[in-house]
């Protein structure tokens, strides 16, 4: 129990956007960051351009969500590519949003990589690096990280003095590594009751049940949810309003 003269615990509820959904909108309502795809797995300047704008309406703090640029298979394609191609190509995605945010007025804070670049950036040096790089490159300052599980993204951007964000997802489902399951898997994407008991056991206690059963420590800053999915803006309504009633204030302190 939380006690009621301490300061609130802070914790940041992010939604992913502009991946092809209708219910960003919906969803913006009860976040405090949103992370925008940039072209690669899904979004061109035109979504882009929505949902900077919806983040400003809002007031949700607005960041990048670069990918492998593989639209056919929303980014969950690995890809191997050489070290300076990751580099660019992660950057271009930066720039261009950060290119839309600065004619809207919006301040982009953070970077949080999409799909299969998230897991081989957290598992390949060489790939975590370049994209650390991108983002210093970029002038960003603030990277999103999987929590849980042992993270190359991580030892690189701290490397650079970039902040991180460690993250945990409320719903997708967990192996007994603390590692996400592929998307493939049949328990990768958690149902509704599940997914909003698994934002609570991470949001209050740091923990996730694996499918496996064994129970994994996810000590996250942040919470993510996929605004696509059909009952994202059902599971982060009653997800903020229960967070909130234990004690735990939603923000983020974007600089």
């Amino acid at each position: 129990m939380f006690s009621k003269t301490a300061p609130s615990p802070v914790l940041d509820l992010n939604a992913d956007l502009g991946e092809g959904g209708f219910q960003d909108e919906v969803v913006l309502r009860h976040v405090s960051s949103a992370s925008i795809a940039c072209g690669g797995h899904a979004g061109d300047a035109a979504t882009m351009r929505e949902s900077l704008r919806l983040c400003a309406m809002y007031g949700v703090e607005a960041g990048a969500h670069p990918s492998f640029p593989d639209r056919a298979n929303f980014g969950q394609q690995a890809m191997n590519l050489p070290a300076v191609e990751v580099m660019a190509l992660v950057r271009e995605q930066l720039e261009q949003l950060k290119e839309i945010a600065d004619e809207v007025g919006v301040t982009l804070c953070h970077v949080k990589l999409h799909g299969m670049l998230a897991t081989v950036a957290s598992q390949q040096p060489t790939v975590a690096r370049a994209v650390a790089q991108a983002v210093h490159a970029a002038e960003l300052h603030r990277v999103y990280v999987r929590a849980g599980a042992d993270c190359e993204l991580r030892r690189e951007v701290s490397a650079l003095g970039l902040e991180v964000v460690a993250e945990g997802f409320a719903d997708r489902g967990y192996a007994a590594d603390g590692t996400l399951l592929p998307d493939p898997h049949p328990q990768a994407v958690l149902p509704y009751e599940r997914s909003l008991a698994q934002g609570l056991d991470i949001g209050l206690r740091g923990t996730a049940r694996a499918v496996t059963g064994e129970l994994v420590s996810i000590p996250a800053q942040s919470l993510g949810v996929h605004a696509y999915l059909p009952e994202a803006p059902r599971l982060v309504r009653d997800l903020s309003a229960a967070l909130r009633q234990a004690g735990i204030r939603l923000g983020n302190s974007c600089a």
